[in-house]
């Protein structure tokens, strides 16, 4: 950065005092807010980490410090779809890590018979017990199949009515981040940031009206 445009003292003292004030209307939102989903919440939330961001830098460009901020990078755009969306869309990701090949194609064996897995390794026994058993059975009895549980996310997006196999043959290309209504994610990464939005079931609490984030803690 130039002399010409580095920041001055006042400047980073401003956005000190803007840090704190957004602090302190965040804490006012979660103090008055309705209900666990208040957009109000969310919205305290997004200004005190743009607050945060902005003084971060400043910081760093006139004092070569740095706070102990965890700016958050992966947030969804702002919400741009219909209010009153005629159809939604559901993207789901849910990863497996093959931890027990063995017990997986004794599993899917004891589905398909001998040839349950035809000769085809895990490959084929994967095969097997996805077209036998439904998505979220498998998440509820993963172990079992020899399989460890990764991250997950729920998409709800806006979308508008389709015809009968439409979008079939590429079903994931038009996944658009800033029709998404609100997520919902699962991942060990939030074990250490404690469980109060965690409903003990796997799921977790989003915002209404909009792009809404949550995270939740794992199962194990």
């Amino acid at each position: 950065m130039s002399d010409a445009a580095q920041p001055t003292v006042a400047e980073v003292r401003a956005a000190a005092e803007a840090v704190k004030a957004a602090i302190d209307r965040h804490l006012a939102a979660i103090e008055n807010r309705i209900g666990d989903d208040d957009p109000a919440v969310f919205a305290a939330f997004d200004d005190l980490a743009t607050a945060a961001e902005a003084y971060d830098e400043l910081l760093y460009d006139t004092y070569d410090e740095v706070t102990p901020f965890e700016i958050p990078t992966d947030t969804l755009p702002a919400y741009s779809g219909p209010r009153e969306p005629n159809a939604i869309s559901l993207l789901i990701r849910r990863d497996y890590a093959v931890t027990d090949p063995q017990r997986l194609l004794a599993q899917a064996e004891r589905v398909g018979g001998p040839a349950g897995a035809g000769g085809g390794g895990v490959g084929a026994g994967i095969g097997v017990l996805f077209g036998e058993f439904e998505p979220d059975e498998i998440a509820a009895r993963h172990k079992e199949f020899g399989l460890e549980e990764g991250d997950s996310t729920l998409w709800v997006s806006a979308a508008e009515p389709a015809e009968p196999g439409e979008w079939l043959s590429a079903p994931f290309d038009q996944a658009d981040p800033a029709m998404v209504i609100c997520r919902f994610d699962v991942s060990a990464v939030f074990d250490d940031e404690g469980d109060e939005d965690y409903d003990g079931n796997g799921a977790t609490k989003a915002a209404s009206g909009g792009a809404g984030t949550a995270g939740a803690t794992t199962d194990d």
